[in-house]
């Protein structure tokens, strides 16, 4: 891990004390257009929905998550391993963007983190919290605070906020100590979450 963000997290001590008691959040190792599916399946459900949704599609495509192998895939197939007429069209969109571009880590280097949220939000069906993951998970952004998620939101008024509601302003102070690494204290934050 970071040694330079474990000294910046320090200073603060909540997230001090989340450094010493958890391994920060970790996924496996994505392909950038598989991840990109994850996150279209998991909008708007829970967890443990969006884990058995995610197991069918992938079952269904061999776990050959490919824009290739979407575009093949038959709608009713898709539908039948638990995407909604729009997440189909939606894993299609993304299909059909990553066949015409590169949105890889090298191919989007360049790019700030707004640019390629703004890139990624005019594929239709990713919005704001989907590109915020890309950027977190795919392109190992080192700044990036997905206020979109909510148990992100729910663990930092939890942490911060003695449990009580806290405006998306009020939590964008806390973490203005964490910065420039808020994906690093996001990690954090999701270990203590789901550690609940």
């Amino acid at each position: 891990m970071h040694e330079d963000a474990h000294s910046v997290l320090r200073e603060d001590p909540v997230m001090a004390d989340l450094l010493d008691r958890h391994d920060p959040y970790s996924e496996r190792d994505w392909e950038p257009f598989e991840r990109l599916c994850v996150s279209i399946i998991n909008q708007q459900l829970s967890t443990a929905s969006a884990a058995a949704v995610k197991e069918r599609v992938f079952d269904l495509l061999a776990d050959d998550v490919t824009p290739e192998a979407v575009l093949a895939a038959e709608e009713s197939a898709l539908r039948e391993a638990g995407l909604s007429g729009m997440k189909v069209e939606y894993v299609r969109n993304a299909a059909r963007a990553f066949r015409e571009g590169d949105f890889s880590k090298s191919g989007l280097a360049d790019r700030s983190d707004g640019e390629v949220v703004d890139l990624l939000t005019e594929i239709k069906g990713i919005g704001d919290w989907t590109a915020r993951m890309y950027l977190l998970f795919v392109l190992e952004r080192e700044d990036v605070l997905p206020l979109g998620d909510l148990a992100v939101r729910r663990g930092i008024e939890g942490l911060y906020g003695n449990g009580e509601g806290m405006t998306r302003g009020e939590m964008r102070e806390v973490a203005e100590a964490w910065r420039p690494y808020r994906s690093v204290a996001t990690k954090y934050i999701w270990a203590e979450y789901e550690s609940a």
